[in-house]
């Protein structure tokens, strides 16, 4: 990690910032460095992270993971997209704007190391050095697009809380014939009370859930539907006959718009071969929801936890520990870096980028609104296709050079939308 950073802050000075260090977090260290041609001009402030997920399993990978190659017009190798490559660009697309003095207001990069596990200490440093991080605008480019040839801006994340729950019955495992009938079975209870979180037209039964739910405008979510989607090609990619989700909402718009409920692991008992007749004395999930802006995860943590605790039946004893959280974000469409992204993309692909909210989570985002007050442009130029997070991660070299013609275009209609 150390390694990296360093790479890092030798690389942006390479391209021509006039300062960049590594400095300390909590965790994982930030390299900050930064070109400041005027400082009455614009400031932008490039956001990227140099940790990546672990590569396992390692005997699917087709060369070795921190060894990339360039085969088939695509990088491969650990980090190639999300968020290595993609961070790249803006190294390079930075330096082609000072050798062709043509960088028309003040940089800021800000990468961090920790983006992966949620950004622990990403928070409390920019808070310590707020009156450094003084800008306009984050831009970040860790989403994707809708195509290779569809351009498009991710302009809403979503939040998240997860939780680990842990039911408790009798206080050893028990025979199964010899109690089973007259011992709550806390495998059973479980799946009962989690059956129960969620109704038959797909909503959340946890009281106050979606009091503050922010719902989106008529105008956007016709925006939304722009967005090219085949169900039947979005079915057979999973392999399901059919798709299930909250009533009155088209796909995206569930994963993108609507707060969701998911199971994300559940065991208990015995799950060794062949037979074992237990009552078991433990039952544990792992449970997600997925939320919409202004949705705190705070707030919904607590809410669960007060709703499972309240509903568990006394035959059994309930534990709720929250895991990890975060907020979501939204990026308003009229905001002048939205429209110069689209203006950037519309130049380099000849067609408009399509509006898109993403079901994922990137918590950091909404923590730099929350503590810096800047608001972030997210502008991916990932694929599906890229298998970020799995083995054979890969990116493709079209891509990465489309973001660095992209990326000063970005800059140039910022600078003069923001006269």
């Amino acid at each position: 990690m150390i390694k990296c950073a360093e790479y890092w802050k030798e690389s942006i000075l390479k391209a021509g910032a006039d300062k960049a260090e590594v400095m300390p977090t909590d965790g994982n260290p930030v390299v900050y460095g930064e070109k400041i041609i005027d400082p009455a001009l614009p400031t932008v402030i490039v956001y990227a992270h140099y940790d990546v997920m672990p590569v396992d399993p390692i005997d699917l990978w087709n060369n070795p993971p921190f060894e990339p190659v360039i085969k088939d017009g695509k990088i491969w190798a650990r980090g190639a997209d999300d968020d290595k490559g993609q961070g790249f660009m803006h190294a390079k697309a930075f330096e082609l704007m000072i050798k062709t003095n043509t960088l028309p207001c003040n940089v800021k990069f800000m990468i961090e190391g920790e983006e992966e596990i949620g950004s622990p200490s990403l928070g409390k440093w920019c808070a310590e050095h707020k009156e450094m991080l003084k800008g306009d605008i984050i831009l970040v480019s860790d989403t994707g697009m809708i195509a290779r040839d569809i351009p498009s801006i991710t302009t809403g994340l979503r939040g998240l809380s997860y939780w680990e729950v842990k039911v408790t019955g009798p206080n050893k495992d028990l025979h199964s014939g010899l109690f089973g009938g007259a011992v709550a079975n806390p495998i059973n209870v479980l799946s009962k009370m989690i059956a129960d979180l969620q109704d038959e037209d797909g909503k959340v039964t946890i009281p106050g859930f979606y009091d503050d739910v922010l719902e989106v405008s008529a105008e956007e979510r016709k925006l939304l539907a722009e967005a090219p989607f085949s169900e039947q090609e979005y079915k057979d990619a999973i392999d399901v006959k059919a798709l299930k989700g909250e009533k009155g909402y088209t796909t995206g718009e569930r994963t993108g718009i609507r707060p969701s409920f998911d199971v994300c692991g559940i065991w208990g008992g015995y799950t060794g071969e062949g037979a074992k007749t237990v009552l078991p004395s433990i039952a544990q999930a792992k449970i997600s929801t997925r939320l919409v802006p202004h949705q705190d995860n705070v707030k919904i943590s607590k809410l669960f936890k007060e709703h499972l605790e309240s509903i568990a039946p006394d035959y059994v004893k309930v534990e709720v520990t929250p895991l990890h959280g975060g907020q979501g974000y939204v990026c308003p469409i009229d905001l002048p870096a939205y429209k110069a992204a689209e203006k950037a993309y519309s130049d380099v692909f000849g067609k408009r980028p399509v509006t898109v909210r993403s079901g994922g989570s990137i918590p950091i985002i909404s923590t730099f609104e929350e503590v810096l007050g800047i608001k972030s442009v997210l502008m991916g130029f990932g694929l599906e296709s890229d298998a970020i997070h799995s083995p054979n991660e890969n990116y493709p070299v079209e891509n990465f050079i489309n973001g660095i013609k992209t990326i000063p275009l970005f800059y140039k209609y910022f600078v003069e939308l923001m006269k």
